[in-house]
């Protein structure tokens, strides 16, 4: 199973698991074209090469009419966009000027004090639904983008005990984050993985400033949406986890954990802006699940198991073989003592759970058995397949069986003999030789 793990030491925030994706992917230059291609207003990604404590990785540069939401320098660490909740319904057809205490993503915030001539409605949830709706990127993307979203507003509103219809975000803080999620859904979509995997999330401490004033952190917002998630405070003073990364994380996550054993494919690298002691980025893993079970699907299979004395060794025999016409996936004996001391054989027969019924009847036809015992078992296999390799003497396929890293092969017996008896050799001769063409 292809497993993405995401390490949240230093929080989450929308732009660094974005940048930290980007990593991962074999088509770079694609993704930055298609999202610059989306036609959000003004907005553009830009992938810089950054460092944090000597670590290299990417930072994902988000611009809106040229300008990037970076971090103040002042003790609240990380700096975010968080929606406001209001009493009456604007349509925010006007400009918005920067020069209040609003704050942004993970590592940003204005460090200018200018007001921008242009103008954007796409400010409430419904505005940035249909914002979201109209990005030409594939429905599954938008859907994971506007689910996102809605949980963003949801957990807005709870904070500010406010309708979800009356929060609204700031304009730049609004398009910078759209970009952000629809960049994380997109790079998601891409990588495909079938388990997500996060850390428990470090969340901060202490206060972030926002419109409303001064918050503790994590934000009410943030807080809100990490219900059900396992989070911790720590040492650094700061807001690390911002909601639209506390969304992303909870949306795509399939469990909370430590790391799972998993073969390593590849790693990717997310880069704040601000420094810290310690490393400040998001890490994500990409590799091949190693727990039982994960590579391959945990089936289901019928065991259906009976005790027979008084079958002669033919009878028996054709008996198995008819039910393994009849539909078995599996039929063998072991032989063991009856009751009084008699020699018998003790039948096992496996089926799918949805045959169990019309198997045992098969038994009980095809044997002189009068009961049969049914056990309900879990199964763990590795993936068949097959492929074929040349001989001296002609083609042979090979069955493979392969998951969890480990990779069985065997020579098909059938073309083996075949081979042999019509070239007139031994049998272990085109064995071995079809065994030496295996790699």
């Amino acid at each position: 199973m292809r497993i993405l793990y995401i390490e949240c030491n230093m929080g989450a925030a929308g732009d660094m698991l974005m940048s930290a994706l980007y990593e991962l992917l074999e088509d770079k230059q694609g993704f930055v074209d298609t999202m610059n291609g989306l036609g959000l207003p003004g907005v553009k990604i830009e992938p810089q090469r950054s460092r944090t404590c000597g670590i290299a990785g990417t930072h994902m540069a988000v611009t809106v009419h040229g300008q990037e939401e970076l971090e103040h320098g002042h003790e609240h660490g990380h700096d975010h966009e968080h929606g406001h909740g209001h009493e009456h319904g604007h349509g925010h057809e006007h400009g918005y000027s920067h020069e209040h205490g609003h704050e942004h993503e993970h590592g940003r915030g204005h460090e200018h004090g200018h007001d921008h001539e242009h103008s954007h409605h796409h400010a409430t949830p419904g505005h940035i639904a249909e914002l979201i709706d109209s990005l030409p990127l594939p429905d599954e993307v938008r859907a994971h983008a506007r689910a996102v979203y809605d949980a963003i507003a949801d957990a807005e509103a709870k904070a500010h005990g406010c309708p979800a219809g009356d929060v609204h975000f700031h304009e730049v803080g609004a398009l910078d984050a759209v970009a952000d999620v629809a960049g994380v859904c997109y790079a998601m979509y891409l990588l495909r993985p079938e388990k997500v995997v996060v850390s428990p999330v470090h969340v901060g401490s202490g206060t972030v400033r926002c419109a409303h004033g001064i918050m503790p952190v994590p934000a009410p917002a943030t807080a809100n949406l990490l219900q059900g998630a396992p989070f911790y405070g720590g040492e650094v003073k700061g807001e690390l986890c911002t909601p639209t990364g506390a969304a992303l994380l909870v949306h795509f996550a399939d469990s909370f954990g430590p790391m799972p054993v998993m073969l390593g494919q590849d790693v990717g690298i997310g880069i704040g802006t601000k420094q810290f002691e310690q490393a400040n980025c998001v890490r994500v893993f990409l590799g091949e699940s190693m727990n039982p079970g994960a590579n391959v699907p945990a089936e289901k299979i019928t065991e259906l198991v009976c005790n027979i004395d008084d079958m002669t060794p033919e009878a028996l025999a054709f008996a198995c073989a008819r039910l393994l016409e009849l539909g078995a996936l599996d039929v063998y004996t072991i032989p063991g003592i009856m009751k009084k001391g008699r020699p018998g054989h003790v039948l096992t027969v496996l089926c799918a759970p949805d045959q169990e019924e019309e198997t045992a009847r098969n038994i009980l036809e095809q044997t002189t058995t009068n009961g049969v015992r049914v056990r309900r078992c879990g199964k763990y296999f590795l993936k068949p397949g097959s492929r074929t390799v040349q001989t001296k003497w002609g083609e042979v396929r090979v069955k493979t069986a392969s998951a969890f890293g480990i990779t069985h092969e065997k020579p098909e017996y059938e073309d083996v003999a075949a081979l042999a008896k019509e070239n007139g050799v031994p049998y272990r001769n085109v064995y071995e030789d079809a065994l030496r063409n295996l790699s």
